[in-house]
């Protein structure tokens, strides 16, 4: 049997004349939800239109889509449908606000697992992102990516990293909402926009998270690179990051690094250590690793990625399997410490 949680209701109010009012399809629109989704927020949370009477279509006023935009504001930070919708009935908002710019027509709901608060799962035109498991900062990220909102996108991950630290943050959202992307698009198709849009959002979070970081104690960097024609380069920016706040000073050259390229930098900078990426088996080549430049100075070679792991590595490559792997042991060898 289902219970109804109660809410408190807002106050009823006098409807300022001239004020729109819209259909429940126009807010759905609005706010990129399904119209199943505000029926259900009604029903269960009160968050509905407030001057509805009997016999009469529904129609929301300003102030009662300002309430549904507080919910789903707090619902992309991460709160329970129920914690979302309290805070936006206990809210005080001012009795004229400005209208905000309408979203597009057509926005996705997403669909994530373990939310016992949501029973609801409901999708717009098909389109859903499966993120079963995962921490309502993960679940709040997916759905402000699914909604294509760069904006909640930057701010949740700017907080996640000041909070939480580049590892936890990888770990714990990035990764989980990467990898659901990479399953819909497998499964549908669909969504390279979506995945364009997170990578950017990823990338400009990372470079921000190292402003502020202590000084290299290092004087000979990392280089860090994907090998030739890998293009998964996010791995990479993380590792980056985590390094650089550790005070490991850092070369990125990043994606699809030629060999010719790679060999350059390493003759020209004498890296304390190379790092190489592989995402794919197929861009995976040993032979890069045996061809690297001699210096006079020692380089140790480390390779990541899950494009190495049935490879057969030359006694000087290192394998790392995971970013907490690489950040500790590239940390050790070059401050002697654990971070």
């Amino acid at each position: 049997m289902s219970t109804v949680t109660t809410q408190p209701e807002p106050v009823p109010r006098e409807r300022a004349a001239g004020e729109p009012m819209l259909s429940v399809a126009a807010v759905a629109r609005r706010l990129g939800v399904a119209p199943a989704t505000l029926r259900t927020w009604d029903r269960r949370y009160g968050l509905g239109p407030t001057d509805h009477t009997t016999g009469r279509h529904r129609r929301y006023g300003d102030q009662d889509i300002a309430r549904l935009e507080l919910m789903q504001r707090a619902l992309l930070r991460g709160a329970s449908p129920a914690e979302a919708a309290r805070y936006a009935l206990s809210s005080t908002l001012p009795e004229q606000r400005l209208t905000a710019q309408p979203l597009p027509a057509e926005l996705p709901e997403l669909i994530v697992g373990g939310d016992a608060d949501d029973g609801e799962q409901v999708s717009t035109g098909g389109r859903v992102l499966r993120l079963p498991g995962v921490s309502r900062q993960a679940r709040g990220l997916g759905r402000a990516v699914m909604a294509m909102d760069a904006v909640s996108v930057q701010q949740l991950l700017h907080d996640a990293l000041a909070e939480l630290g580049v590892l936890v943050t990888w770990n714990t959202m990035i990764r989980p909402v990467l990898t659901g992307i990479a399953q819909r698009w497998r499964h549908s198709g669909e969504g390279v926009e979506v995945e364009h849009l997170f990578t950017q959002c990823v990338t400009a979070a990372l470079s921000a998270a190292q402003v502020g970081a202590p000084l290299p104690v290092n004087p000979r960097p990392v280089l860090l690179a994907c090998v030739p024609e890998e293009q998964h380069s996010l791995p990479l920016q993380a590792l980056a990051a985590a390094l650089v706040q550790r005070g490991v000073g850092t070369m990125l050259l990043g994606a699809a690094l030629p060999a010719d390229a790679l060999a350059a930098a390493v003759r020209r900078i004498a890296p304390a250590a190379v790092f190489l990426w592989a995402q794919l088996p197929r861009y995976a080549h040993c032979t890069l690793l045996t061809e690297l430049p001699r210096t006079r100075q020692r380089i140790r070679l480390f390779v990541g990625g899950p494009g190495w792991q049935q490879s057969k590595l030359p006694p000087h490559a290192e394998p790392l399997d995971s970013l907490s792997a690489a950040l500790d042991r590239i940390s050790y060898v070059l401050l002697g410490a654990d971070g």
